[in-house]
């Protein structure tokens, strides 16, 4: 919850349930039980009585190398189910990442549409929650594996696991970059997204969603996310774009 997201999160769902924080310094304002994801036991203690837990905890980047990912992505994300699972929690809504296809973007039309290079794009296919994953980093990868253990986990005990492929989502909360314009999400986006993943239905046992604003040039599919969670964005990158 000390994270740019997890302070969206907060701020979209407080006043709506009971909070808690869970991370390695402790939240202002909220109950928060300070420990490493990487430790299970020393994880463990926060998920009692815990309904859904939201997991935004990561090393978040594209050049990290496998000892920067292997204790927050690979072995927390194990830690967060693991606890989930033996504390009764319903719920577990797991940040994944767009990484988990951003490797589509090595080859047009996709490569073409995150340079901004609009008018030799043409048509292209919109990526979906079923299309082949292609990671463009270790990153990527990491976050792979969170969306395989999320489906294990869901089918073996049980548990809601819902996999949230976030966007770039920005502290100025706008575009940054000539990519941003097809996979930016705003805020708002992402906050009311998440919203919508803890109220989905019990039915909603496993599924996959990518999370980004209405982009004019965007690649990545949003009508399963209003299909299922009755989700829509409300913003879009086009909006930020400068007049020439």
């Amino acid at each position: 919850m000390s994270g740019l997201i997890g302070g969206v999160v907060r701020r979209q769902l407080e006043g709506v349930y009971e909070l808690r924080a869970l991370g390695r310094r402790p939240v202002t304002g909220v109950s928060s039980h300070v420990a490493d994801v990487a430790s299970l036991d020393a994880i463990q203690p926060a998920f009692a009585g815990v309904d859904v837990v939201v997991h935004l905890a990561a090393t978040v980047s594209g050049s990290a190398g496998l000892d920067e990912l292997l204790g927050p992505n690979i072995v927390g994300a194990y830690n967060v189910l693991e606890a989930a699972r033996r504390a009764g929690v319903r719920r577990v809504v797991l940040a994944s990442s767009g990484a988990v296809v951003a490797g589509y973007e090595r080859e047009p039309p996709y490569q073409t549409l995150a340079a901004g290079r609009y008018g030799a794009v043409g048509a292209w296919e919109t990526l979906t929650h079923v299309s082949p994953l292609r990671p463009s980093s270790l990153y990527g990868c990491s976050k792979a594996w969170g969306e395989a253990l999320g489906r294990y986990y869901a089918d073996a005990h049980g548990l809601s696991v819902i996999c949230l492929r976030i966007g770039h989502v920005t502290a100025a909360d706008r575009p940054a970059a000539s990519r941003d314009f097809c996979v930016w999400c705003s805020q708002r986006d992402v906050g009311r997204m998440i919203e919508a993943c803890v109220a989905a239905p019990a039915s909603v046992r496993f599924d996959v969603f990518f999370a980004v604003s209405n982009n004019r040039w965007g690649y990545r599919d949003l009508t399963h996310a209003r299909d299922v969670l009755g989700w829509t964005p409300l913003d879009a990158a086009e909006n930020y774009r400068q007049a020439p």
